[in-house]
C-alpha cells in the first residue's frame, strides 16, 4: 500500500543526506533514528500509514526516512513532546527546491518526489545550489 501522507522538516545543521545518515549512526547506531519536535501530528494515522518524512538540506529537498511511530517524550520542561521514530535508511529522492520554513510541514504522497534509482543513491551530491538550479528547471 502506497502512503497517502508524509511530513517536510528542514535539516539544520547538515549539509547533505551523507553528514546526516553520518550524525544519526554516531547517536544511534544501527537502530531506528529519532527527531524530536514540539508539536504532535494530528494526521497520525496516515503518516504511520506508510509515510515519510522528507529531509530539506539548504533549500532542496534531497533525502527521506520511512516513519516507523511516534512516542511521546517529556523534556525537563514538563512539556509533551514527539518523537518521530525513522528507519535507519536514508533514501536519496530527486532535488526539489523547498523555501525555508519553521517546523514541519505535511506532503502529500502526489507532491513528494520519486526516490532516486538505487546506483544514483551512492553517487556523490550535487553542490545544493547546483541542485536547486538544476530542479527548478525541471532537469533533476
Amino acid at each position: 500500500m502506497t502512503a497517502s501522507l508524509h511530513l517536510i522538516k528542514l535539516c539544520v545543521g547538515s549539509d547533505g543526506p551523507e553528514d546526516l545518515a553520518a550524525w544519526q549512526a554516531g547517536r544511534f547506531g544501527n537502530g531506528p533514528a529519532m527527531h524530536v519536535t514540539r508539536m504532535w501530528p494530528k494526521r497520525e494515522a496516515e503518516l504511520l500509514d506508510g509515510g515519510s518524512i522528507y529531509w530539506v538540506f539548504k533549500g532542496v529537498m534531497m533525502a527521506r526516512q520511512r516513519l516507523l511511530g511516534l512516542e511521546e517524550r517529556l523534556g525537563q520542561d514538563g512539556i509533551r513532546r514527539c518523537a518521530l521514530i525513522l528507519d535507519p535508511d536514508l533514501v536519496r529522492v530527486a532535488a526539489v527546491p523547498r523555501r525555508p520554513f519553521q517546523g514541519w510541514r505535511y506532503l502529500n504522497a502526489g507532491e513528494a518526489p520519486p526516490d532516486l534509482p538505487a546506483g544514483r543513491g551512492r553517487e556523490d551530491p550535487l553542490p545544493p545550489d547546483v541542485a536547486a538550479a538544476l530542479a527548478e528547471m525541471g532537469l533533476v
